[in-house]
């Protein structure tokens, strides 16, 4: 039987450049996924299509602060290959999402969802989070199925490719699947394959999104001294965070997490002051996410910044009331999963056949979909080619060599789990 790279390589290839070309970003991830769904059944994949309630989500503490959420015409889609004796082996889920961030205007050294080559690399919004990793988990199940169907393996079980909405929105079509199972059969493991440099993660972090607000009394800037700018009240607040990262890296301890000199980021991303620029600034919102640590929950997170924000208003005078504190949109809880499950002991198998080194589980920075298939109850382990440092970027890229190594991997991944 011919090698995967031998056997489907081309049209990994060929699936992946037609999903950067659609632009997939928030709410526009329909005619993709009527796509993806059509070529599932052309490859004799069973097809599922799912669309997110709004009503149930909003309950979800991932979504209780987001607000309105836009679920119509989102659907998430999959396929199922059927092994041997379904019912009488495991089932494997494989997770991609389809949905990309805003390619932005500037940056790109040519049209973000006209997929090109730079050598051997992949180059388009998508390329790596995640058209890429959906493209080969597609054809590392058809791959499997065809060598159980040649004889080659003998294997009993099922193998799910997902290809879901709205993961840059908080997960929408993953906590759909989690929350209310849309298949007539259990699920017992998954591999999400974002990018993770060819690693074993076990364990991703959450985040806190949080907005600060701050009042100060304006003025005309004629007579600035009338009034108190909330820009030196800001900047004591922005310090006061700074200090709150480096406290919780030494404070919070998580040995996969080792390797980050700041393993829980506190970034402050987006900051509006002022309404005129001939006025002393009276107001300030500034928003910022908090890493949160596997173990850690959101609340504890929450109750160190308000203790942060509490500290800067004793220490300071304020004329009008002293900063604020309050939660808003997506909220991701941190996941974690034992070392020792049979999915993780499966890809580090694989990994190891495949000549690949780095087996050891370790945890990432980011949040990901793996997190409510967690909580549900699925042990779900992240692994895929490429890097994170290249997505949400201009010129966002992957290396193919290893996309199709990671595919070989999954391959083998999905025989030995289903083995067992």
């Amino acid at each position: 039987m011919e090698d995967f790279a031998a056997a489907y390589g081309d049209r990994v290839r060929a699936f992946a450049e037609r999903l950067v070309r659609f632009e997939t970003t928030a709410g526009d991830e329909a005619p993709a996924q009527e796509w993806v769904r059509d070529r599932l059944a052309d490859l004799d994949f069973e097809t599922y299509t799912w669309t997110a309630d709004a009503d149930a989500l909003a309950s979800h503490p991932s979504f209780a602060s987001a607000g309105d959420l836009s679920t119509e015409d989102r659907p998430s889609v999959a396929g199922v290959l059927e092994l041997g004796d379904p019912d009488a082996g495991r089932t494997l889920v494989l997770n991609g999402h389809v949905d990309v961030v805003p390619a932005g205007e500037s940056g790109w050294t040519g049209d973000p969802f006209e997929p090109r080559w730079d050598g051997d690399r992949l180059v388009g919004r998508g390329a790596v989070d995640m058209k890429s990793q959906l493209a080969t988990c597609v054809f590392a199940a058809r791959h499997l199925a065809d060598r159980v169907e040649a004889g080659e393996f003998d294997l009993d079980g099922r193998i799910v490719v997902e290809s879901v909405a709205g993961e840059e929105d908080g997960g929408l079509g993953a906590a759909a699947a989690a929350l209310s199972n849309p298949y007539p059969f259990e699920r017992d493991a998954a591999v999400v394959a974002e990018p993770t440099d060819m690693r074993v993660v076990t364990a991703t972090e959450g985040c806190l999104m949080g907005r600060i607000g701050i009042e100060g009394t304006p003025a005309h800037a004629a007579r600035r001294w009338e009034g108190e700018s909330v820009l030196p009240g800001f900047e004591r607040v922005r310090q006061a965070f700074k200090d709150l990262e480096a406290e919780r890296a030494d404070a919070v301890t998580h040995p996969l997490y080792d390797r980050f000199d700041v393993p829980w980021p506190i970034v402050i991303g987006r900051v509006e002051a002022g309404t005129w620029a001939s006025n002393v600034p009276g107001t300030l919102a500034a928003e910022l996410r908090v890493g949160v640590a596997p173990g850690e929950s959101l609340d504890s997170v929450e109750a160190a910044c308000r203790e942060t924000l509490d500290a800067v208003a004793a220490e300071e005078s304020w004329s009008v009331d002293p900063p604020t504190f309050e939660r808003f949109g997506v909220q991701f809880a941190s996941a974690e999963i034992e070392a020792d499950e049979p999915v993780v002991a499966a890809l580090q198998e694989a990994m190891a056949a495949s000549g690949l080194s780095a087996t050891a589980p370790t945890g990432e920075t980011y949040g990901s979909d793996a997190r409510h298939y967690v909580a549900a109850g699925i042990p779900t382990v992240v692994f895929g080619p490429g890097r994170i440092e290249e997505a949400h970027f201009p010129d966002e890229s992957v290396r193919w060599p290893e996309v199709l190594t990671a595919g070989a991997v999954l391959v083998e991944t999905a025989r030995r789990f289903l083995s067992d």
